[in-house]
């Protein structure tokens, strides 16, 4: 690899390696944030702990729950994994097929049907989102909800994960409501929140939105730049993209309010002009 674009390729790499902060806003499903009173709750799922390396993701790489002829296998912020006891059941396209069912959704559901064990995915990675179980009680924990549609009908898990600092329990209960709508809860440490007080301070919204503003733009910049440099052959000021707006810049802004003055000196006028005394 030339040189020229050899220090191009660690620049760009560098470049996104300062906006990983802003791009880590979209992460995953298992993480939240809530501003509640004069806090706030962070929850990170799959953040390991002390005793805990997943965080809430089942060591065994799937949790099980089995409910008279209903079996559940699911698997919180991850697609499943299975080393031992994998799913055999008919109709598992949609997860990974017979020879890897359960290996590609996030949640499988399998029913007696007329003797057989049918399977049917209930959730996908994507498709999962984290809420707090009790708006007006962070600390209670939040609920995951996942869901999948497949060629007859939507299904859905919700799994509450209750906060609970001292010990752990794992699912073994099994709501059903409607043809294909599932829900079960468990306890666990990484249900908890961290909060951090806040009293008011902090840059709020706007001032995270300019940030994020400002960053994009530096990285615009700078990937333009390094672009028209190394690959274009533009150097000096010229290499910057579209740089006579930029040195426009300055005096548009001065035009601005130099307009923006004379426009108030003029109102200012008529105001004394309306109300000026009259001789008799």
């Amino acid at each position: 690899m030339p040189a020229r674009r050899r220090i191009a390729f660690w620049a760009l790499v560098a470049s996104l390696l300062c906006f990983e902060p802003v791009l880590s806003l979209a992460r995953g499903a298992c993480e939240l944030s809530v501003r509640w009173r004069d806090a706030i709750y962070n929850y990170s799922l799959a953040s390991p702990t002390s005793n805990h390396p997943h965080g809430v993701l089942s060591e065994d790489g799937f949790y099980k729950v089995a409910v008279n002829e209903t079996l559940l296998w699911f698997q919180l912020c991850d697609q499943m994994i299975f080393n031992h006891d994998p799913p055999r059941c008919f109709s598992c396209q949609d997860c990974g097929g017979p020879s890897h069912c359960g290996m590609k959704c996030s949640a499988l559901v399998a029913n007696n049907i007329g003797g057989y064990p049918v399977c049917t995915t209930i959730g996908g990675l994507p498709n999962q989102h984290i809420a707090l179980i009790d708006e007006n009680d962070p600390e209670r924990g939040v609920i995951i909800r996942m869901s999948a549609s497949g060629q007859e009908k939507f299904c859905s898990l919700s799994v509450s994960v209750f906060c609970d600092s001292v010990k752990t329990q794992v699912p073994n209960s099994l709501n059903i409501s409607g043809s294909c709508d599932y829900a079960t809860m468990l306890r666990h440490p990484s249900g908890c929140a961290k909060v951090s007080s806040v009293n008011g301070k902090g840059l709020g919204w706007f001032g995270t939105l300019i940030i994020i503003i400002l960053c994009l733009l530096g990285g615009y910049i700078l990937v333009g730049t390094i672009y028209r440099f190394f690959f274009l052959g533009i150097h000096g000021a010229e290499a910057i993209p579209n740089v006579e707006f930029w040195l426009s810049l300055p005096q548009r802004a001065r035009g601005m309010l130099d307009s923006l003055g004379r426009r108030f000196r003029g109102h200012t006028r008529d105001g004394r002009g309306s109300y000026a005394p009259m001789n008799y």
